[in-house]
């Protein structure tokens, strides 16, 4: 049996109308401190946001979830981030916010490859 680590995970939920409190989840973000390892994937579905809001901006959403993805993937796409390590990334990330793209609690487990974790979370959580 190959070699498992912990990892730490947090759903990125899109909140429409914040006052209101009903969101659907449209991302996840992995973070693996024994391999230095931090993504993103994100899935929007369009149908759920206009049922939740029909006015919601879609663009700016979807702008939003690209936005976790360029911090994690770091480089200039990162900006100010880009200097920090995945942790620090992560830790911002999961932050408690009252915006249209919320990160959910964090939650654990084992794995023994990260970025096969965010793909099987995305499909089991998300799509």
């Amino acid at each position: 049996m190959s070699e498992r680590d912990v990892f730490e995970y947090a759903l990125l939920r899109v909140v429409p109308r914040v006052q209101r409190g009903e969101f659907f989840n449209a991302g996840v973000v992995v973070y693996c401190r024994a391999r230095g390892y931090v993504a993103a994937r994100t899935h929007l579905d369009e149908t759920k946001l206009m049922a939740l809001d029909p006015t919601a901006d879609v663009i700016g959403v979807r702008a939003a979830l690209h936005a976790v993805e360029g911090v994690c993937l770091g480089g200039t796409d990162a900006g100010q981030a880009a200097r920090d390590d995945a942790g620090r990334r992560f830790r911002w990330l999961i932050a408690p916010r009252s915006t249209v793209v919320q990160p959910s609690p964090v939650h654990s487990g084992l794995t023994a490859d990260p970025a096969a974790e965010v793909e099987r979370l995305l499909e089991l959580l998300v799509r």
